[in-house]
This record gives structure tokens, sequence and C-alpha cells, in this order.
């Protein structure tokens, strides 16, 4: 599913790691990352990349619904940026990505990521901040998960789970 390496931090006093992915051809690309944050224990961090999808599928929020409209797009584009972060949700890594990319004609499309299909490479940097503790909410108001600070009792579990 993926290939990566830990990178060498030369900042003794840095406490988050750093790792280089690259995912394999035809994998779905957030499916991958799932599997290495749950792999790696990585519930705080952040997520860079670049590569080539056959299909994505993004999703956008009307604010004055509140209802997602979902939209799949079926041709070779080049990921121009991936960006996104990790946090926790019930125990599990929650990835909320957005992704650029662009069309054979350059014009670009993007959002929200709910997937997107490698065809191709795709090349990607996570940062692990495994120290912070960083979950999600439901916001009431716009109706997206946002960030759930906590009172730190986060960090427990990560060092107690088996």
């Amino acid at each position: 599913m993926y290939k990566y390496k830990k990178v060498k931090n030369g900042n003794l006093a840095s406490w988050n790691d750093r790792y280089i992915l690259s995912l394999d051809n035809h994998v779905e690309i957030v499916e991958a990352l799932a599997d290495f944050c749950r792999k790696k224990n990585i519930l705080a961090g952040n997520i860079l990349g670049i590569g080539a999808v056959s299909e994505a599928t993004f999703r956008f929020l009307d604010p004055a619904t509140l209802k997602y409209v979902d939209k799949t797009f079926t041709e070779q584009m080049e990921i121009t940026n991936l960006t996104g972060n990790i946090s926790e949700k019930d125990g599990e890594p929650y990835l909320h990505i957005h992704l650029t990319c662009s069309r054979r004609d350059y014009t670009c499309i993007g959002g929200h990521l709910l997937s997107a299909r490698i065809n191709g490479a795709c090349e990607l940097l996570v940062d692990d901040f495994s120290m912070t503790d960083v979950g999600r909410v439901k916001d009431s108001e716009t109706g997206l998960n946002l960030y759930d600070f906590g009172d730190g009792m986060g960090l427990l579990s990560r060092f107690t789970k088996k």
C-alpha cells in the first residue's frame, strides 16, 4: 500500500517525527494515510503531498443548509497540492485533507477530499505531533467537526494503548 522512511530531525530539541511516504500506484489516498496513521499511532499532525490521480471525490458543505454535496471527477489529473491535518476522533486518526488537482486543460479543481485513486505516483510528508492533544467535536452551529484541545488526558491514552 505504501513505503515510508522516518526522517532524522536535525533539531535535538524537537519532539516531532517526520515521515516521507510513497504510496503504491492505484491505491486510495485516504485509506492508505489512515492505515499509516493507525499503525504509527499518529493522532495529531499534518500532511503535505503531490502526485497524480485518475479519480477524486470532493465534498462541499453548504453553510445555508448544513448539507454536504459530493462530486466525483474521473479523469487523469496532477495533484498540485495535497494538504491536511491529523487529529483524533473516537480514539482513531481523523484526517482532514484538501486536494487541488490540475486537469489536461490546465484548469484546477479541488476541495475537501473524500477519496482519490492514485494513477502514477503520490509522495507525501507526514509530521507527527505526538505530544499534542488534539481531538474533534461536532459544532452545532456549523455542523463541522472542529478542533477540541481537551484537557491533556488524550496524551495518556497514547502511552497506555496496547
